[in-house]
């Protein structure tokens, strides 16, 4: 099956204004995440999709595709589903443009399994690490049934315990690898708004359920770290060195 990475990347952050072109180290940080990505499924396949001429002249002069969206798609993923219909795939994986420390062989892994599973929607996770806060806002945290089906994903922690004897002892932390076919992003787009759950936890995955699709969430390595605000900068830099020097 033929598949392809598309990296939505949107100049108008809320939190964090232009960070698709803020330097990580001297490299503007969608070039990060589209280097690792052509690194599962090769340069020629890598797409960025964004509203803004500047990011999309960013990533063509990075060697990579750029694909120009519409400033009020909703999401990342409805900015997907627009893009989808400009180029012909099987499976579209959407890594978010802010996952500098993405692995590609995470990447490979979503694919696998979506082309295992093809009805199942495709979400990456891993395990929090000890220096991570379960009662963050900025984390989505998932919970899954025990055949590994996500049952919700909220930015409170999950699962929640009725007294400190039950409490999990590991939280499962969302990873922005998401892998669809165009049925799917289509339908995800036709919804034409934001869900009730969508709308209030900020988390466009909870969309699907309301369409009763079922989210596979698949393990990935540990150590993802998201540039949300300006001071997740420094500790992606450090992430970045640390990983250098192995």
């Amino acid at each position: 099956m033929k598949s392809c990475v598309i990296i939505p990347a949107r100049f108008a952050s809320s939190r964090f204004p232009g960070k698709p072109l803020v330097p990580i180290l001297g490299k503007q940080l969608v070039l990060w995440v589209a280097e690792l990505s052509a690194e599962a499924v090769g340069n020629e396949n890598v797409y960025v999709a964004t509203e803004d001429k500047r990011i999309a002249a960013a990533a063509e002069a990075g060697g990579f595709n750029s694909l120009m969206t519409s400033p009020d798609a909703l999401t990342g993923t409805d900015r997907l589903a627009e893009a989808c219909e400009m180029v012909d795939y099987d499976i579209y994986v959407n890594v978010q443009g802010d996952e500098p420390l993405v692995c590609p062989d995470d990447i490979v892994r979503c694919i696998r399994r979506k082309e295992s599973s093809p009805d199942l929607i495709v979400n990456g996770f891993c395990w929090m690490q000890p220096d991570e806060d379960p009662c963050s806002r900025n984390i989505p945290k998932a919970i899954a049934n025990e055949r590994g089906m996500m049952v919700y994903m909220s930015r409170n922690p999950l699962p929640a315990c009725k007294d400190d004897a039950r409490a999990p002892s590991r939280y499962m932390k969302q990873v922005c690898i998401y892998a669809f076919n165009r049925a799917e992003l289509l339908d995800f787009r036709d919804y034409g708004r934001k869900s009730y759950l969508e709308s209030c936890e900020d988390i466009e995955i909870l969309r699907f359920l309301e369409l009763g699709r079922e989210v596979v969430l698949v393990e990935t390595v540990p150590g993802s770290i998201a540039v949300d605000v300006p001071e997740d900068v420094e500790k992606v830099e450090n992430a970045l060195k640390n990983r250098a020097k192995v």
